[in-house]
């Protein structure tokens, strides 16, 4: 845990993807000292993977003029699964040769003597959006990536929720279809095997008209995306809007489950929704959940896209740092 006292320090987060890795110093009012951002390129060897990782956290330290010394602590966001308790990442999809790796001893060797956070990406981006973006001013919330796949984050009065096996906010894995379609986690009928866009994309190869627009926009059908769909639906395309009408209704049946589960106050969603906007996306889901919950619990709940965009990354594991800060600085 992070020491009492150190709240007005700068914290360094760096926020670890299978596609990137983003590094930020950042102060708790959210303003960013240094922050830089490159490819992920793992190499198979996590010790290798790490020592970059430590470069590159020290260089932007330099650059901001500071020490390890300075900072109030690390945050670190990593992809799933991994037990923070024992700082470790076991075996994330796209981080080969990433098997029980403590990530945490081995960026020590490069920030010595500071204090470090490991917490699963999706929560980290959950407590970004709930400081600084769409769910600042609420209590509490949820928030779904919406992108490749679909994560998620539960945020209670500041804290992030992990369950007993550090598994809450599983969102994708809600079974919304028995026997339904395949899943990339093994199981069938998932949330996250209609909403993500890697299983929509695979969906989209074999049923995307093949001389319709979205397979025009996507330079065939067998590349498409959701980010065709959303393009083509905006032009009016009707294969696009069939494709959307579809995503909505299956979106709202996720978000019923945890409007009648959590009954938080605001549902934060991500990448995809956030790129469709409200009037193909947000507003028809808002009228199905009201439609499909009871009123008074759908009644005052905010359905809100995510606002940070870009700057995700950035904010993510430094909030990983400052919620821990937080909670030393009161305990």
């Amino acid at each position: 845990m992070l020491q009492k006292g150190f709240s007005i320090r700068p914290a360094l987060g760096i926020d670890i993807g299978g596609t990137k890795v983003a590094y930020c110093l950042g102060r708790p009012d959210g303003t960013l000292l240094a922050r830089h951002r490159r490819p992920t390129e793992p190499s198979g060897d996590p010790d290798q993977d790490i020592a970059r990782m430590g470069a590159d956290a020290r260089a932007l330290l330099d650059e901001a003029g500071l020490a390890p010394g300075d900072l109030a602590g690390v945050g670190v966001a990593v992809p799933g699964p991994l037990d923070p308790a024992r700082d470790r990442v076991i075996d994330p999809p796209n981080m080969p040769g990433w098997h029980d790796v403590n990530v945490v001893a081995r960026l020590r060797d490069a920030l010595p003597g500071v204090p470090m956070v490991l917490e699963n990406d999706a929560n980290a981006a959950a407590l970004a959006e709930a400081r600084f973006g769409a769910g600042k001013g609420f209590r509490s919330l949820v928030y779904l990536t919406m992108s490749t796949g679909v994560g998620g984050g539960i945020v209670m009065d500041g804290k992030v929720r992990h369950g007993r096996t550090v598994s809450a906010g599983e969102v994708g894995h809600i079974p919304l279809v028995w026997e339904g379609e395949s899943c990339f986690c093994g199981l069938r009928g998932c949330a996250e095997a209609y909403l993500g866009g890697r299983a929509w994309a695979r969906r989209l190869a074999g049923v995307a008209p093949p001389d319709g627009r979205v397979a025009e926009l996507a330079g065939g059908r067998e590349h498409a995306t959701p980010v065709q769909v959303v393009e083509a639906a905006k032009e009016g395309d009707a294969f696009a809007l069939a494709e959307i009408e579809r995503f909505n209704r299956y979106l709202a049946q996720t978000l019923v489950v945890l409007t009648f589960v959590l009954d938080p106050d605001a549902i934060v969603l991500g990448t995809i929704v956030a790129a469709a906007g409200d009037e193909l996306v947000l507003d028809p889901v808002r009228s199905l959940v009201r439609e499909h919950a009871w009123g008074r619990i759908a009644e005052g709940l905010e359905l809100r896209a995510a606002s940070l965009g870009e700057e995700l990354p950035y904010y993510a594991g430094l909030c990983v740092a400052l919620a821990a800060s937080d909670s030393s600085s009161t305990s």
